[in-house]
């Protein structure tokens, strides 16, 4: 016979207070990945938007790209925890939107993220082959068919599904919400490059989560010491990793 567990007093309404990522997190990331992406965007804008143009600047100025290229993929896998944030906000009266368009972006999340590390492996390539070779390698393997690219069209539809949630629930107001619509218009693909399209979409979206991140973070109270020092725990532990395994694979 199973003996059903009776909450403890206290531990029900604990557990209706706890959500995931949980206000530290999530109001961080969205304050730290819009303008990731957004620096990631104006480091590389002096450079022509196609993929030859873009290998061509990697062979001039590969720190220069390489840091525009990191910062953009930082943000893109940052922006996880500030999606699954403004939809529980918008869940808490819509929640259909909600639901939809919090996991059209974050599909889309991975795309992105996918077409990240063919962006690296196109940019060793022109060390080790040549920029002619690499960009050759490039152009005819453009467009081949793989599952991710079932993924593309989630993340342009799912900022719109965001956006229009977010004003219909209040979490933003009409001119916030447009501005988070426009990061559908972000081309999504291998060695996207920059333009005022690109700069417009990013910076519309620093204007939509900056100021909710920010919100997010003082609807509540302040960290206890014991929480400040698991965080520093975690932290410590992140930066030994990197140092331990950043250079692996």
């Amino acid at each position: 016979m199973m003996i059903k567990e009776t909450p403890m007093a206290g531990e029900e309404h604990a557990s209706q207070d706890f959500w995931f990522p949980g206000r530290w997190i999530g109001g961080i990331s969205l304050i730290i990945a819009p303008l990731a992406l957004l620096a990631g965007i104006l480091i590389r804008i002096q450079f022509h938007f196609f993929f030859p143009q873009q290998l061509e600047a990697f062979e001039q100025h590969p720190t220069l790209v390489s840091t525009s290229y990191n910062f953009f993929v930082a943000g893109n896998i940052l922006l996880w925890p500030a999606i699954i944030t403004l939809a529980r906000y918008i869940g808490i009266k819509k929640r259909q939107w909600a639901l939809w368009g919090g996991s059209f972006v974050i599909f889309g999340l991975f795309a992105r993220s996918f077409h990240a590390g063919v962006d690296h492996f196109a940019f060793q390539l022109v060390g080790l082959q040549g920029l002619d070779m690499a960009t050759k390698t490039v152009a005819d393997s453009y467009g081949v068919f793989h599952i991710i690219s079932t993924l593309n069209g989630t993340i342009i539809f799912g900022w719109i599904i965001l956006a229009i949630g977010s004003y219909l629930s209040g979490t933003l107001g009409l001119i916030r919400s447009i501005a988070l619509a426009c990061m559908s218009a972000l081309m999504i693909g291998v060695l996207k490059g920059s333009s005022i399209v690109s700069i417009i979409a990013t910076l519309g979206l620093c204007v939509a989560l900056v100021p909710l991140g920010i919100h997010v973070l003082k609807d509540g109270p302040g960290l206890s010491y014991k929480t400040i020092g698991s965080w520093l725990l975690l932290i410590a532990a992140v930066i030994v990793c990197l140092f331990l395994f950043g250079q692996a694979g």
